[in-house]
């Protein structure tokens, strides 16, 4: 059996060996050439595979390790039996965890409460979802529009438009779509952004193309009281470099990027490799998970519950460094600029998850311990 893979999958010898031969390539690079011969294709969300890459080919599995499938043609692999599989779940506390490490660095800027603000989240799936758990436990007031989830659950859901008249916090979570009765592409558009609150903060850790880009620019420029934390570009790995400049935060598509995340990942697909070969699984990603780092924090009860807050989500992620790094790679040709967002990502730092953190407190503080659980890390 051969397995064309994404270079950037990690631990694929791990769990993919036994399966038979491996072929890593860079994941933008994958042509129709190469998955000719395959059996199986893994990939991440840099890689479109349709029927133009496919066709003709003996790949009959293809596993992408990331939640998203929007680069996947999966009506193709219906038509011509290609079983397929994503991940997810696979990354959603790595991108709670990048959202939370933006509103500590948003709030320190602007010496805001983040308790006095109100929150809109944009999607409630995998990720949307434990943000709004994370944020509602902790106290702060939370509100969702997800249009899918309203029309098969009902509930207390928001219209965008509600969303952007009450929230002065919005993070979109949504998939990215174009077709259908409510398509995410330039969700928010010009008039959106022109309409969003004073002081409004905007972060995207979805999908580029869920802003327009050219539009947010230029209400940025026109609007200085807005903020906004973009993680991921409409024509990434081309990045709006003026955009970039006008970002509180900027990043190349890593908010999901922790250890934990893109390991999960490959492991979730691996199980369903095993599932179409039908074989027993073997591999155990808790086998193969490193120790965190920072295993633990001690906190005394009379800390201060805001600084409490912000060392916990800094102790595991601060996205000002990766800001930083990428803020350093946009110069030189577009070429240039090209690869060095692939490599910021190629290369990305270990980054655990806030839950493999283990927190004692010394002496009683119910608020010191609503904090640490709301988070998802461990009371020691």
């Amino acid at each position: 059996m051969l397995i064309v893979a994404d270079e950037n999958i990690p631990l694929l010898d791990a769990f993919f060996q036994g399966f038979g031969e491996i072929r890593r390539v860079p994941g933008r690079g994958i042509d129709r050439a190469l998955v000719e011969q395959a059996d199986v294709l893994l990939v991440r969300s840099v890689s479109q595979v349709n029927r133009a890459l496919l066709e003709g080919s003996k790949v009959r599995f293809v596993g992408t390790c990331t939640i998203g499938t929007d680069h996947l043609d999966l009506e193709y692999f219906a038509e011509v039996g290609i079983r397929w599989a994503s991940a997810p779940g696979c990354n959603a506390r790595g991108v709670v965890d990048y959202v939370l490490g933006s509103l500590m660095t948003l709030a320190e800027i602007e010496g805001a409460d983040l308790a006095q603000r109100t929150f809109g989240v944009v999607g409630a799936g995998q990720v949307g979802g434990r943000l709004i758990k994370v944020l509602k436990d902790l106290g702060w007031v939370v509100k969702v529009c997800d249009p899918p989830r309203q029309a098969a659950e009902g509930g207390d859901y928001l219209s965008l438009e509600q969303i952007i008249e009450q929230c002065d916090v919005i993070s979109l979570h949504t998939p990215l779509t174009r077709d259908g009765e409510q398509p995410t592409w330039h969700l928010f558009d010009e008039q959106r952004l022109n309409n969003l609150k004073p002081g409004t903060w905007l972060i995207n850790a979805a999908r580029g193309p869920v802003i327009d880009n050219t539009a947010l620019r230029e209400v940025l420029l026109e609007r200085e009281d807005l903020q906004a934390v973009l993680d991921v570009w409409e024509h990434e790995p081309t990045v709006d470099v003026d955009l970039a400049d006008l970002c509180v935060i900027a990043t190349p598509h890593i908010a999901g990027y922790s250890l934990d995340g893109r390991q999960r990942g490959t492991a979730q697909i691996y199980e369903a490799l095993c599932g179409f070969l039908q074989r027993p699984v073997e591999v155990s990603l808790a086998e193969l998970l490193p120790r965190p780092w920072l295993a633990g924090l001690t906190l005394d009860a009379a800390t201060d519950p805001a600084w409490a807050l912000a060392a916990l989500c800094r102790s595991v992620y601060d996205p000002r460094r990766d800001d930083a790094d990428f803020r350093r790679s946009l110069i030189g040709t577009d070429s240039e600029q090209r690869s060095a967002f692939d490599a910021l990502r190629k290369h990305y730092p270990p980054r655990r998850e806030i839950d493999s953190l283990k927190v004692r407190i010394e002496g009683q503080s119910p608020t010191l311990e609503n904090i640490v659980a709301a988070l998802g890390a461990a009371i020691a």
